[in-house]
């Protein structure tokens, strides 16, 4: 327990160690309970932070900035701010081949930044996420392909309640539905499959290394592609680049920085079961921001279909858990 969380629960169990009862059965699963909702409130925030990027992207367009500027802004910053604190903190020596890896696992997140921001052009922030989150069922498509792992009845039933979520927070049966566009469809779908390829890679590759030097080396492929797409021009255009800065240091701290940092501290104590049921705060954190700050209309029917996104993402991360023990191994159950 020494060392695994931080001062508060030190001391909590120093307390209980010095206490004429001594360290009682009873204390030790509430530690491991405490220890467990710290990990699981990181994730949970990794998740938040994705969740509020695509209010402040469609308030960069109603300023007047392009795609390209925005999605190279928030990668060229977040890359920088991963850099930076990188010369702090642990470090691994890596060969040239696993630098390369881990380079090459950063393209799909780029990918991600590029399809996602587009979708935003044409589509309604409330709307574009809903259609980012199909990378929960594409993922276990990447599994059946790779690792020939056939879906069972549990894990088809989520994802039917997941599609059926989409439909109905993506309101396509209502006729008076303005903000859906094919070419805004398109953009979502290629964002969700390269995400979904993304996390698939990026559980592959660098387990072994500290979260920040991980995350900085995927970062920057990401950044490279990015930057290959949409040449900075900016950095040249001292007006354009101050008053894009603010924009790019917001999307690069919550977009590239603190995500992976806080997934790769929380997720190893808690597992991807119940990893995966935290992350998806991002859907009602983006659903709600885009209401509030974008006054962006919310029916009911939009509520209903992400509440059943939701109870689809968790039919099938709860069934992984029980299969593997997950939540009994973490203190969960």
């Amino acid at each position: 327990m020494e060392g695994t969380l931080g001062n508060p629960t030190q001391t909590w169990v120093k307390i209980i160690l010095a206490s004429k009862g001594g360290l009682t059965p009873v204390n030790v699963p509430e530690c491991i309970n405490m220890k467990n909702m710290y990990y699981a409130g990181l994730v949970f925030l990794g998740g938040c932070c994705y969740g509020i990027l695509s209010t402040f992207v469609k308030i960069a367009y109603a300023n007047g900035f392009s795609s390209g500027a925005v999605t190279g802004a928030q990668y060229l910053f977040g890359t920088m701010m991963l850099w930076l604190v990188l010369l702090f903190t642990k470090k691994e020596k890596l060969s040239v081949k696993e630098s390369v890896k881990l380079l090459l696992s950063g393209i799909p997140f780029g990918l991600t930044g590029i399809f996602y921001y587009q979708a935003l052009q044409s589509l309604s922030a409330s709307l574009a996420i809903v259609f980012l989150f199909q990378f929960v069922w594409i993922g276990s498509v990447i599994e059946w392909l790779v690792y020939r792992l056939v879906p069972d009845k549990t894990k088809l039933i989520s994802i039917a309640v997941l599609l059926l979520g989409s439909l109905l927070a993506a309101d396509v049966f209502s006729k008076s539905s303005s903000t859906f566009t094919v070419i805004g469809l398109i953009w979502g779908i290629l964002a969700a499959v390269s995400f979904a390829t993304f996390l698939f890679l990026s559980s592959a590759v660098g387990s072994q290394l500290p979260p920040v030097q991980k995350s900085a080396l995927l970062a920057t492929g990401a950044s490279i592609l990015v930057s290959i797409c949409y040449p900075p021009v900016f950095i040249l255009e001292g007006t354009m680049f101050f008053s894009l800065a603010p924009y790019g240091l917001l999307l690069g701290l919550f977009g590239v920085m603190l995500p992976p940092l806080l997934y790769s501290i929380g997720m190893p104590h808690i597992g991807p079961s119940l990893g995966t049921i935290l992350t998806s705060s991002e859907l009602p954190v983006a659903i709600l921001m885009s209401s509030i700050v974008l006054s962006e209309p919310i029916p009911p029917v939009k509520w209903t279909g992400v509440i059943l996104i939701l109870i689809g993402i968790s039919l099938n991360s709860l069934k992984d858990s029980k299969k593997t023990g997950m939540l009994k191994k973490t203190g969960y159950q």
